[in-house]
Order: structure tokens, then sequence, then C-alpha cells
């Protein structure tokens, strides 16, 4: 997915759902998570910050992709981002999200490498006053 492009979304694989739930299973014992059904996903909140969105019965773009949320990413986080062929761009209610296409179960640890930096960076976001 290019960056600005709407996302769209399709039905989540059997597989996606298995790895979803796999994924969500490993973060709930993270510090102050919180999962909550969104639309076909599983939201994940840390503290009142939403982080990622997993898979239940929607994903995004081959039905293999999970979200997650980074605000203001380093350059060398950026470049990181732009040269990983399985992470798309989007921009949602101003905030920089990207998609992470899992291929096999190879990609789990890198997969719960970015949701640990985006839930990283939701325990920094200031509250708005």
């Amino acid at each position: 997915m290019a960056a600005g492009d709407r996302p769209t979304t399709s039905p989540a694989s059997e597989q996606m759902k298995a790895w979803s739930s796999a994924l969500a299973a490993e973060i709930a014992d993270w510090p102050g998570v919180d999962a909550r059904s969104f639309f076909g996903f599983t939201a994940l909140y840390r503290r009142a910050y939403m982080f990622a969105a997993l898979p239940r019965t929607r994903s995004w773009g081959t039905g293999n992709c999970f979200a997650f949320k980074l605000e203001n990413p380093s350059a060398r986080l950026r470049a990181r981002l732009e040269n990983d062929r399985r992470i798309g761009a989007m921009q949602m209610q101003n905030a920089r999200w990207f998609s992470f296409e899992i291929a096999s179960d190879a990609d789990l640890h890198e997969a719960l490498d970015w949701l640990g930096r985006a839930y990283d960076g939701a325990g920094k976001v200031k509250k708005r006053k």
C-alpha cells in the first residue's frame, strides 16, 4: 500500500486469524494492554492509545496484514520501514499507520518486534488537554 492511500479491507485468511490470536496472546501480558473488538479487528490499546489492529474477520490488503501505529519514527526507523517489502503505509485520522504482511510463521518474530515498537511509542504519547 502506498503512503497516503486509504486502506482497503478484505476477509482475513484462516492462517491470519491464527497468527493474530497468537500475537494477541503474547501481547496480552504486556503492562497496560487492553484488547477491544473493533469492526472485524482486535484493537490493541496501551492505556487510552490504540497502537495496533489485529485481524479477527477483516484484514488490510491481501488478508494477511495487521496494522500498527508509529508516531514520529526516527530517520533510521523510517528507512527500515521503507526498505521492508512487507510494510505498507497509510494515513488515518492524522496518525501514521503501517501495515505488515505475514507470509509465514517465520515472520512472526519481526511482527512482534513492530508491535513492540508501536506499544513503546504509545507509552510516550502525551495526554491532550
